[in-house]
This record gives structure tokens, sequence and C-alpha cells, in this order.
């Protein structure tokens, strides 16, 4: 069984999820990452590659991962084991609803339920705060990248739970 990186602790505050997946089919996801904001406003991270049990990686134009970087990973439910006892009730952020629909998907084709996460969708804290963006752009990642002056590698699942993250905390402030 694969070695799951630790997960960060501390006094967070909430999440924030992305996930990467290796084709069409939503449940298969091939990377994950988390970005946890501390009370602070410091943003920690975790991630890593998942196997999602598939050679078929159609995606890999998209964010650039392969069946190589899934070798030897660990599968989604060990994933979900292990996030679930610090995600479990609390909020969770992710940028439009296909992170959710991923681990639904994902959970559903291990029989189980879906992970009981406070789900929130920071697109529309986005749209809340920055309204003008409709129609000039949108409130995808890529276009809040450019528009807010964040700094992240866009399609990689850590690195964008950690600019929803930015979002949210730079939303609060608008």
């Amino acid at each position: 069984m694969p070695q799951l990186p630790a997960f960060p602790t501390g006094p967070i505050r909430f999440f924030a999820l992305d996930v990467e997946t290796a084709n069409s089919d939503v449940g298969s996801i091939c990377q994950l990452g988390v970005a946890c904001v501390l009370d602070s406003g410091a943003i920690l991270t975790w991630g890593c590659h998942v196997d999602p049990g598939t050679e078929r990686f159609s995606n890999s134009w998209l964010h650039g991962i392969t069946a190589r970087h899934c070798l030897g990973a660990p599968r989604i439910g060990a994933v979900i084991d292990h996030l679930n006892p610090h995600l479990s009730g609390r909020t969770v952020y992710q940028h439009s609803s296909f992170d959710q629909r991923a681990i639904r998907a994902a959970s559903a084709a291990l029989g189980r339920s879906e992970p009981d996460w406070g789900w929130q969708d920071s697109v529309k804290v986005a749209r809340a705060a920055w309204p003008e963006l409709k129609g000039n752009g949108g409130h995808g990642l890529g276009n809040l990248k450019k528009v807010l002056g964040l700094n992240f590698e866009h399609h990689d699942a850590i690195e964008d739970a950690r600019a929803a993250a930015m979002v949210v905390l730079m939303a609060a402030q608008a």
C-alpha cells in the first residue's frame, strides 16, 4: 500500500479541494489537492497523484499527468479514507461543482456513499465579489488568475486548490 503524505494540522478555518481526471469519466481522479486555510490566513497544501484504475489518460494534454505519474500511487478509496477524518463535516470549497461530482462518482464506483464534506463553491463567491467579470472573461480560475494577479500553475490539483482558497480569502476582503 503506497504511503500517503501527512495531512496538515493546526487551527484550520476552511479547506479548498481540486481534482484532475485521467479522462472523460468524471470519477477517473488521477490527482487530488487540498488547500488548508489556517485561522491566520496562511495556506498549507496537501496532495498526491491517484491511481485511477485506467490506462486511458486522454486528459493528459490538459494537465500533463500520465499513467507513468500514477504508477504505484494510492487508489481513490485510500485517499478518501485518509482525508475523511479531516474534511468530514467541514467547509470544503471547490471551484465549480466538478470536484464534488468527481468525488461522488469515484465513491459510487467503490460502492460507497459520497463523503460528508461541507461543499461550497468558490465560483459563487467570486461572482458575488466581482460581478463585473460576468461577460468580461468570467469567474473561472484562468480569468481570475489574470484579473486578481494570482500566481499558480493552472490544472495542477494542488495549485488549483490553493488558488480557490485565495479567491475565497480575497473575496472576503473585497
